[in-house]
């Protein structure tokens, strides 16, 4: 780890008494809204306040607590005298400080929002960070009879002209996910993609490392993961190298192996920037334009291009619609009672438990890092939560607790919208389930694995492949009506040995696979 000595000590104070500001107003901005878009003029007064409550209430991943402070307290340190930093338990014992009035961008979680409205003296501002307004994408959804992201996506295409040659989408395809589910290339351990951007710490990150060792050790809080040296951006600064690295680099071999998984690649081409956009630290719509113009000069693929502003103007920015929109009740569906517990190795990221390697692998990306791409989220973990019926609102937790870009509005739809099929369909037409022989086609990792993909029943048995009936058969009549599930489950009527299949994943339980 290379530790690189700031320029003299931060240059930002720790308020402890009553505060008394100027008549300007103050800017809150919360540690997910750090960017320069989040202030109305570049010298406008700023708020941030630690809260170590935030981290009392849920152990979250050791790496994600590091980077959530380290960017806050970077973000202090930049702005210096232009910034008022409270270290406190609470947000309300910060704010009974501040004796100035204060203006905050809609928080991202609806606690984090109801606080706010209910503190007097605070104006709260539409959210930024975010492509389509609330109130855009709420006119959108009265005039659709379902809700569909690719709907929503072409809609925000033509609104942003992005990718639009007059009326028409660039290369007379809205959508090239077809070009970008690749298999991964055969016999090779890596994409051979240049490396992306990586950060060296300092001693910001050294002094956020030493408090959660002591907090650790006074009892006060508790983690998941390990910890290791930061791998993500914590300034704006350092985002925008991050993203220059993507774009330049990594974008040109994004598209056709999106959904692929090789052991010996953890990055593949994704652009690693998640953390930093949920951070506020990234404009998504800024980083869409100049990725359409990377493909304007011909220095990325019109596929690849595709993929990447789709994941920023339509699915995330439709995640967190989805958030709002459904309401309060939206994160306790449970359309097919599944509700059984997350077992031991899983919530507590004991990976060598594990002996199935592709869930052993992704759970230790996970233990020791905070971070896997799409598709080992979708594909690895929540598939083989959604075949034994773990409850979806724990499995959310897990999710926003355990990755360091997961945030409340981040998970709440991904979870149990689409990778739980919580909502009965309100987010996607059908589950996200798959046996192993989709991850032997879109990974290397059956081949040296001691289950196979093509059994079902017996010590061999791939723990997906069976998970995949058992799923099927303890669903059926829940999803008799869907007409995306016909096939599958006609092939579940063929199958003879399915109640030993059934018995053998019972039997098995909440036993490590």
């Amino acid at each position: 780890m290379t530790v690189k000595p700031l320029a003299g000590r931060p240059s930002f104070a720790i308020r402890t008494g009553p505060l008394v500001t100027e008549t300007d107003a103050l800017r809150w901005c919360f540690a997910d809204q750090l960017g320069p878009h989040f202030l109305d003029s570049p010298d406008q007064p700023v708020l941030l306040i630690e809260s170590r409550a935030v981290f009392e209430r849920r152990a979250f991943h050791r790496r994600k607590a590091h980077l959530v402070l380290s960017a806050l307290r970077h973000r202090a340190a930049e702005l210096g005298d232009q910034a008022t930093f409270l270290q406190t338990r609470t947000y309300g014992e910060a704010l009974r400080r501040v004796k100035a009035d204060v203006s905050v961008c809609a928080p991202t979680s609806r606690a984090a929002d109801r606080f706010v409205r209910s503190m007097p003296g605070i104006e709260v501002l539409p959210a930024r960070g975010f492509c389509t307004g609330r109130d855009e994408f709420e006119r959108w959804a009265q005039r659709q009879r379902t809700l569909r992201l690719e709907n929503f996506y072409r809609d925000a295409r033509r609104r942003f002209d992005l990718l639009m040659d007059g009326d028409q989408p660039a290369g007379g395809r809205w959508n090239f996910d077809a070009d970008n589910r690749e298999p991964p290339p055969k016999n090779a351990d890596t994409l051979d993609v240049p490396a992306p951007w990586r950060p060296d710490e300092d001693e910001i990150d050294e002094q956020v490392r030493a408090d959660l060792d002591r907090w650790e050790r006074d009892g006060s809080v508790a983690f998941v993961g390990r910890d290791g040296p930061r791998e993500f951006p914590v300034t704006a600064a350092e985002a925008a190298k991050a993203f220059d690295i993507f774009q330049r680099k990594r974008l040109p071999h994004f598209g056709p192996h999106e959904d692929a998984m090789l052991a010996g690649d953890r990055f593949m081409a994704h652009s690693l920037l998640s953390a930093p956009m949920n951070l506020g630290l990234l404009d998504p719509v800024a980083c869409a334009y100049a990725a359409e113009d990377a493909y304007r000069a011909g220095r990325a693929p019109l596929a690849g291009v595709e993929g990447y502003i789709r994941q920023l103007i339509g699915w995330r920015d439709y995640i967190w619609h989805v958030y709002w929109h459904f309401g309060s009740g939206y994160r306790r569906h449970n359309a097919l009672q599944a509700r059984g517990r997350l077992p031991k190795w899983f919530a507590e990221l004991d990976a060598d438990a594990v002996e199935a390697r592709c869930l052993r692998d992704v759970l230790t990306q996970v233990r020791d890092h905070g971070w896997v791409h799409h598709i080992p989220r979708l594909m690895v973990l929540s598939n083989y939560a959604l075949q034994r019926g773990w409850n979806p609102a724990a499995v959310t937790d897990w999710f926003h607790r355990c990755f360091v870009d997961g945030y409340e509005w981040v998970m709440v739809a991904n979870v149990v919208g689409m990778a739980q099929h919580a909502d009965g369909g309100l987010m996607a037409t059908k589950p996200y389930a798959a046996g192993g022989a989709y991850i032997n086609r879109m990974s290397d990792y059956c081949g040296d694995c001691a289950y196979r993909p093509d059994e079902r029943v017996g010590e061999r048995a791939c723990p997906f492949t069976a998970g995949y009936w058992w799923f099927l058969a303890r669903n059926r009549q829940h999803l008799a009506g869907n007409h995306r599930m016909r096939q599958p489950l006609a092939g579940l009527g063929r199958l003879r040995d399915l109640d030993d299949v059934v018995e053998q994943q019972r039997r098995l339980g909440q036993s490590a696979p």
